[in-house]
C-alpha cells in the first residue's frame, strides 16, 4: 500500500507557480503512480483505487494542459 500512501500524497501538493519542467516532472510522476496502481485494481479490484486514479488524472490533465499552452487559432 505504499504506492496509494505516494499517490496520496501527490494529490496534496501545492500546484502553484511551476515550471516547465516541475510540470513535466509532475506529469512523469503523475502517469507513473496511475499505470502502478492500475496493477493494483486489475487485482483488488476496489473502487477507492479507482477513485485515487480518477483523480490523479484530472491533476495530470490540467499540467498538461498547461504545457501544451492555448492554441493560436
Amino acid at each position: 500500500m505504499d504506492l496509494i500512501d505516494k499517490a496520496l500524497e501527490f494529490e496534496q501538493r501545492k500546484m502553484r507557480s511551476l515550471s516547465t519542467s516541475d510540470r513535466v516532472k509532475l506529469s512523469r510522476e503523475a502517469k507513473t503512480l496511475i499505470l502502478g496502481l492500475n496493477e493494483i485494481y486489475k487485482e483488488k479490484k476496489d473502487e477507492k483505487i479507482m477513485d485515487i486514479m480518477k483523480r490523479l488524472t484530472a491533476i495530470k490533465q490540467k499540467v498538461e494542459k498547461r504545457l501544451k499552452g492555448a492554441p493560436l487559432v
